[in-house]
């Protein structure tokens, strides 16, 4: 069970499919700074259910959930400036990010969140520190957590710059497939009726996977990446016109989490080939670069024109939007949301 809750938690190991979606999770795990898990998809597709999981094999078994309403001083804590101006001590009451040392923040709808608190949100989670200012008064605290935010794209996109500070992604979408979706409602009805007995029959493979965090956690920085690894993660960015260089870090970091968790002496490019698309999944520029290809002035000249054929004329004409063109929607307020 969470150490947080009296509730029963859906154990991570009996997590049915959604292969892509545990390996990110546990990669994060074992290694926070990769700056968290954005977990995008529509409404019923268990993203909630896998955060808490998660959560129950982490050292603190926390998880710390962040309400959309939340301010600033809730999300990183408050200082007591009378009591400094006063006293010349200073009292710090830990906010979320505090209280998510050791476990997991959960920020679900992050989409909705304002985007000044998703930067603070994610400066922590890379740097795995908070620091508290006000009045030239400064309080700093670690704040190490495994960040997993998700989203339906349905209602609200995030800012191009805000989805690249999150490490790794993942779009979940909805089953299909009949054989699938009978072991998933299987396994949520065998837990639901007793969730004891069926936490119970679940308890050799949590504790084996428990230990495989913790060892790769201690092996990690024992693994180094050479020069191979380094040339296949630069071809996969340049491939996908990724902005900037953080996507071939958190790709190196990712292959590093996978080679550990598997026990392995070594990075191999086969690792970096597996982690590579929950890397690029939210940061791939392909097809705005060909919609810029295509957008560039010709240097033929135009065919001459025929009005003889009738539906040839160019009046009413419209030219061609290019489709792959990324609309980046602006996040609502939320008070807006709720009205």
């Amino acid at each position: 069970m969470n150490a947080s809750s009296s509730t029963p938690v859906f154990p991570f190991s009996a997590l049915v499919g959604q292969d892509a979606l545990r390996q990110a999770l546990l990669l994060a795990a074992i290694d926070p700074a990769l700056s968290g898990v954005l977990i995008s998809g529509p409404r019923g597709t268990a993203k909630s259910t896998a955060a808490r999981a998660l959560a129950e094999l982490l050292p603190e078994g926390r998880l710390v959930s962040l309400p959309l309403g939340a301010s600033e001083e809730q999300l990183i804590g408050t200082l007591d400036i009378q009591e400094a101006l006063r006293d010349g001590g200073v009292t710090f009451s830990p906010g979320l990010l505090a209280k998510a040392h050791r476990g997991v923040l959960y920020v679900d709808e992050v989409n909705l969140l304002p985007n000044p608190l998703v930067d603070q949100l994610l400066d922590v989670a890379a740097s795995g520190v908070n620091i508290v200012e006000r009045d030239g008064i400064s309080h700093r605290h670690d704040a190490r957590f495994v960040l997993i935010g998700t989203m339906n794209p349905e209602e609200s996109e995030l800012r191009l710059q805000l989805l690249d500070r999150f490490g790794l992604a993942v779009e979940m979408s909805n089953v299909f497939e009949a054989k699938m979706r009978q072991r998933i409602v299987k396994a949520r009805l065998a837990f639901d009726a007793d969730p004891v007995a069926f936490r119970a029959r679940c308890q050799a493979e949590q504790h084996v996977l428990e230990q495989r965090l913790d060892a790769a956690r201690a092996s990690l920085a024992s693994l180094d990446w050479h020069d191979a690894i380094h040339a296949r993660v630069s071809e996969l960015c340049i491939d996908a016109h990724v902005d900037g260089l953080r996507a071939d870090l958190v790709m190196l970091r990712a292959a590093r989490a996978l080679a550990a968790l598997e026990g392995a002496g070594r990075i191999d490019v086969a690792h970096v080939e597996r982690v590579a698309d929950s890397v690029l999944t939210h940061r791939r520029r392909e097809q705005e670069a060909r919609s810029s290809q295509a957008n560039k002035p010709s240097t033929q000249e135009p065919a001459p024109h025929d009005d003889s054929k009738p539906g040839d004329g160019d009046w009413g004409y419209l030219p061609p939007e290019p489709a792959g063109t990324a609309k980046i929607k602006q996040v609502r307020p939320l008070a807006a949301k709720k009205a």
